[in-house]
């Protein structure tokens, strides 16, 4: 099991690609969207805002009203950070689950 230091800086890193290639980013997908990841065997959590093409904002917490929520496992949660885990296998074997109003997932595929 991941602690919670790796999933903070599993997200940073995340938000670091996303800033280097945010122009790119924001051509395939411009939300302007809440988001919470939900860390499910460390019952904890991290919010932040996705706007952009960039993650903004990343701190500890939930945010219960965030418009996008990521809900994983720790270990999950790196793994598809490092490129080790497919999203759209990790969605379909339920290892993690989105949930966003259905034109915010439409645009989200694009990103993944």
């Amino acid at each position: 099991m991941a602690s919670v230091d790796e999933c903070r800086q599993a997200l940073q890193e995340l938000a670091a690609r996303l800033d280097r290639n945010a122009e790119t980013v924001r051509e395939r997908v411009d939300l302007d969207r809440t988001l919470a990841c939900r860390i499910t065997d460390l019952d904890t959590a991290f919010h932040g805002r996705l706007t952009g093409g960039r993650l903004i904002d990343l701190t500890d917490g939930d945010d219960p009203k965030a418009k996008i929520a990521l809900n994983t496992s720790s270990d999950d949660l790196v793994a598809l950070v490092r490129g080790d885990l497919d999203i759209g296998r990790a969605v379909a074997s339920r290892r993690v689950s989105i949930k966003a109003n259905p034109f915010d997932l439409m645009k989200l595929r694009k990103l993944l």
